[in-house]
């Protein structure tokens, strides 16, 4: 238990912060999930429209520090590669 007055302070902020930060994780999770089920799915024009969503809620993922920057160019690298072998 916080002992000082700006311990107490610290944990309210965390407390907030954290429930920002799952949130903010949440949304991107979703808009991943909903790419790789349009994959699975086969359909390459629905996976390029959830991709079309999900590319930015990943960058600002990684602009607000829910993941680093390059964890979520390596997932968008990821996914738009598996919807460019859907065409062929």
């Amino acid at each position: 238990m916080a002992n000082t007055k700006s311990a107490r302070k610290a944990a309210r902020r965390t407390v907030r912060r954290t429930a920002i930060n799952k949130a903010r994780r949440t949304n991107v999770r979703s808009s991943v999930r909903a790419v790789e089920t349009a994959i699975k799915s086969g359909d390459k024009a629905a996976a390029l429209a959830a991709l079309k969503l999900a590319e930015p809620a990943l960058m600002r993922g990684s602009q607000r520090g829910v993941m680093h920057k390059k964890t979520a160019s390596r997932k968008v690298s990821r996914l738009t590669h598996q919807i460019a072998k859907l065409g062929q």
